[in-house]
């Protein structure tokens, strides 16, 4: 699970997104029949609008 955060903070990083609060969510994870989730966080408006701007160019 923690090399699919890594990936995915790599992922963002290259396309100018930084998510300070993504992680693994702990709730998820003790949850036996649930897998586990990961956790985007919170983010301020210029970082949601990168996400959104690398979104779109997919």
């Amino acid at each position: 699970m923690e090399t699919v955060i890594a990936e995915l903070r790599e992922a963002l990083a290259r396309a100018g997104v930084i998510l300070p609060s993504l992680g693994l969510n702990p709730v998820s994870y003790a949850h036996r029949t649930m897998p586990p989730l990961v956790e985007l966080g919170r983010c301020n408006t210029e970082t949601a609008r990168r996400l959104a701007r690398a979104l779109g160019e997919r």
